[in-house]
This record gives structure tokens, sequence and C-alpha cells, in this order.
């Protein structure tokens, strides 16, 4: 585990302390909330500074009358059970996943800890939540109804790539949704004369083997669902998507830096400055089971130009004049 400390510094938690801290007054002291992850802290960065910045918003300041308490699993889901009993004995009052894993391991926890989820894929599905409208139970906040977005990367491949007829997928069916999406993937390749190839990456040593397969079978490009070992192994990844040539679009925007062609799907930024909001409504006196689980409503498509030129791909003006970011 990673000194948190040095974490919220790298993350400039000074941002924490200063203009607000007359909002801070009025609000009680130290409430402890904790953010779980099945993957690296280290490796959740981005979405640990956005959730930072919408506290701070709401007038929350790090050692003034919050504690952040940050956990992760390294990529190992065996050590999620201990993780979150460890967390609630602490005790926080609030839980804020990086994913369905987490969450399922903090809601079985201690029903009386409430959960805000953030990157869920299929929180009905998976059981954590009874409905959207009413979760009940001690588990609220986000999900990121990936099922619904994995036939929009289809069709941006395609839109990209016309002549591709052979589409890799990399998944990981213990990731609760990742079926679900793949199901939709399915669906929208018969729409787009699309050969799926379905692969397993559920360790690092995965990621090489899926490549070696994708190749033998000739896929033209490369779809990734959800999957925290990709994300964790980024670097490996990286290396072997090179080495393939495969166009890929991601569900992950940290992988789009990593050799991945585009990412769309919703806002980092937007998905975790919105669970700030659900924390601190909890820590007025909401009850989880009360407050609707909320969709996306800002999405992103970020397009890598570099990895486009060096693929010999001329990205169709469509597709450059719909993106929020271009990384050159």
């Amino acid at each position: 585990m990673i000194n948190r400390r040095k974490l919220l510094v790298a993350l400039g938690a000074s941002a924490f302390a200063g203009p607000l801290a007359s909002v801070a007054q009025r609000l009680p002291a130290l409430r402890r909330i904790a953010y779980f992850t099945a993957g690296a802290v280290n490796a959740n960065t981005q979405e640990i500074e956005a959730f930072v910045k919408g506290m701070h918003e709401l007038g929350y300041v790090e050692g003034k009358n919050i504690k952040l308490e940050l956990r992760g699993a390294d990529g190992n889901p065996t050590r999620l059970p201990q993780i979150a009993t460890e967390l609630v004995r602490l005790p926080v009052e609030v839980i804020v996943t990086g994913g369905p894993q987490s969450t399922s391991a903090a809601k079985r926890a201690d029903p009386k800890v409430a959960v805000v989820m953030t990157n869920d894929t299929d929180p009905v599905g998976s059981g954590v939540i009874a409905s959207l409208s009413r979760p009940g139970g001690n588990v609220t906040g986000l999900t990121n109804i990936s099922s619904e977005v994995s036939p929009k990367r289809l069709e941006l491949l395609k839109e990209t790539i016309p002549s591709l007829t052979r589409v890799a997928v990399f998944g990981n069916a213990a990731i609760p949704g990742n079926m679900q999406a793949m199901k939709s993937t399915e669906e929208a390749a018969r729409k787009f004369g699309i050969t799926l190839q379905y692969l397993e990456v559920k360790a690092r040593n995965d990621i090489e083997t899926a490549f070696r397969a994708a190749a033998k079978e000739h896929a033209q490009a490369l779809v990734v669902l959800q999957n925290f070992v990709i994300t964790n192994h980024s670097a490996h990844f990286r290396e072997f998507v090179e080495k393939a040539r495969l166009p890929t679009i991601v569900s992950n925007q940290r992988i789009v830096g990593a050799g991945g062609l585009m990412y769309y799907g919703p806002s980092v930024t937007a998905q975790y400055q919105r669970a700030a909001i659900f924390v601190d409504k909890i820590l007025k006196g909401a009850r989880p089971a009360d407050l609707p689980v909320e969709q996306p409503t800002k999405f992103e498509l970020v397009v890598n130009v570099k990895v486009a030129k060096a693929l010999g791909i001329k990205l169709p003006s469509s597709i450059l004049v719909r993106a929020d970011r271009v990384i050159e």
C-alpha cells in the first residue's frame, strides 16, 4: 500500500486548504472517507484527483474536516474482502469505490457503512443495488452503463476503418457487466458485418497470450472492455499492442495513452466529481438507499493521432471533429 500522504501531496492535496476554510469551519471535524479500488491506487491518480477537486468545491479540507484513506488490491481480487473489512474497522463513514469488484466487497463488509460507486458497469444485474431509482441497502453512486457504450466503440472503429471485418475483444468475465458489454458488442458486430473473437485477460501473462491468439485469427482491430488487469499493466499492454499494430479502442482513458487509438465512454473527471456530491449528501444525513443511482450524461471521445500516424491510418474528419481531446 502506498503512503496516502505522499500521494495526496503529489496530486496537489494542498488545494484542499485555503479559500474555503470559512466554509470548512462550519462542517463536522475529520469525517473519514475511503477510496477503494481493485487495482493499484497509484494507477488511479486521475480519478482521485477529480474526487479531491469535487470535495474541495463542497468545502471539505483534508486534515481539517475530512481524512481520506486510499486503498487498492493491486490487481489481486482475493485481497478485496480483507481490505474492505479493514476500512470499516477504522472506521470510515463512506467508501468510494473505483469499480464493480471493490463495490461488491465494500457492500458485503458492513451494511451500515455507506458505499458510493463511481464506475460500475451493471450494479443491478450484479445484485449490488435493487434498481437505479431505488437502490436500497448501503450502495448508491454512478454507473458507467458500459453495455450501452460498447456498440458505439465498434461503430467508431468501423467508421475509421471501413474495410474492418475481424475484431478481437479483450475482456474479463470476472468483472460484473463485461458479459453484458460483450453481448451488446456482438449485436453491433452483426449489424456491421464484423466477426468478433473474444479473449479472456485475467492476469498479466494473459495479455501476451491474447495478442498471439488475435494474430492467429488475423484480427484487424481490438476492443478492450473494462479491465483493471490491463490498466494496471498498461506499459506491458503497450508493448504488445505496438508490436501487433492493432488499432485499438479502449474503455479506460489511461490506456489510450498506452498505444490505444481511441477512447469512448463516460467522462472520468465528471464521474468522480459527481461522486463527491453523493458523499456530501451522505455525510449530511442522507441514506444511500434513498439516493437514486445516476447514469453518465457526459461522454468523451479521445483520439490518439500519434498512434494513427504510426499505424498509417488517416482519421476521418467526422471522427476528428467530434473528438473532445486529440493526443498529438
